[in-house]
């Protein structure tokens, strides 16, 4: 099959100029013989790509398997140690050797215990520079019990979980509303086991 060439014969280029342009018509410099319909060599077939989804988004498993990898965000509840007041009537009853021990137990409940209750977990975090840490989810959640203490400004909350363990949490703020919130968390019916107020 013969080839068209772009430069043709000054024959040939003159008749096709004429056609095109005008000769005065300084436009290119040299005649150039425009390809027209009859000329298949100089349009080349396009290739298309077929792409079966788009590139940028990511197809079906994919976003599956990034949901089941991504862990559900964490949204804390409650974050703090025990009630203040714990601290200051302890502090006041310490002046006599008897309670002196129990005053202990108060200062150190104070600087090092903490809990933290979140939509995922309960966490006891204790120790000096907070090395001991405890924690479970509320799926193992047994019973809750709260024990309120002084006038119940705050109160003591006891978790039973499923294999008999027992975790005392002592001298915790707002301990009814958290024990309700173990319970909704643990799907056990929300009502609550209390003891009448007892000391400190």
């Amino acid at each position: 099959m013969a080839s068209t060439s772009i430069f043709s014969s000054p024959a040939t280029t003159s008749a096709a100029t004429k056609q095109s342009f005008p000769l005065s018509s300084n436009r290119f410099p040299f005649p150039y013989n425009f390809p027209t319909k009859s000329s298949p060599n100089l349009h080349r077939p396009l290739t298309k790509l077929h792409v079966s989804s788009p590139i940028n988004k990511p197809t079906s498993s994919s976003a599956a398997a990034a949901t089941a990898k991504k862990p559900t965000e964490e949204t804390i509840f409650f974050d703090g140690g025990a009630h203040y007041g714990d601290l200051v009537a302890n502090l006041l009853l310490g002046f006599t050797l008897f309670w002196l021990p129990l005053t202990l137990a108060a200062v150190s409940r104070a600087f090092f215990l903490r809990y933290r209750f979140s939509n995922l977990r309960v966490t006891v975090i204790s120790g000096l520079t907070g090395q001991d840490r405890s924690d479970f989810s509320y799926k193992v959640i047994k019973d809750v019990q709260v024990v309120p203490r002084f006038i119940g400004e705050w109160g003591d909350i006891i978790i039973t979980l499923k294999d008999g363990t027992k975790v005392d949490l002592r001298s915790v703020p707002k301990f009814r509303e958290i024990a309700k919130y173990c319970l909704s968390m643990a799907e056990k019916p929300v009502v609550l086991k209390e003891s009448g107020p007892q000391g400190f």
